[in-house]
């Protein structure tokens, strides 16, 4: 996916998503200063999954992207197995980031850098 003008890569981590619908798929994250792109292999059926305002189509690849503006709240949720970080979009909608037993503290810093 090609970046927007000023935007740069802060870090990128393979890590599980779930959606609003309580879908999980396992895929790569990559946040910048400007947004978070979430490339998971989505078959067609997953276009419903997320608000369609946030599911793009780049070349063959799907992606969803959520502009850090739309994020209202960021939770961390720290459990033995289940490491997330919980946002909350302008839309009342939950998305959450799964990083498994690793520390989502990185993950969670990139995500709230550069917020307005």
């Amino acid at each position: 996916m090609d970046l927007l003008q000023n935007e740069k890569v802060i870090d990128i981590w393979t890590i599980l998503y779930r959606t609003p619908n309580g879908n999980e798929y396992n895929g790569k994250l990559t946040v910048t200063n400007k947004r978070l792109l979430y490339d998971a292999k989505f078959d067609v059926s997953a276009k419903g999954l997320a608000e369609e305002a946030l599911f793009v189509k780049w070349g063959s690849e799907d992606f969803i992207v959520i502009p850090k503006e739309r994020i209202k709240e960021v939770e961390i949720s720290k459990k033995f197995f289940a490491k997330k970080v919980i946002l909350t979009l302008d839309n009342g909608s939950r998305h959450v980031f799964n990083y498994g037993m690793l520390n989502v503290d990185p993950v969670a810093n990139a995500i709230m850098r550069d917020r307005r």
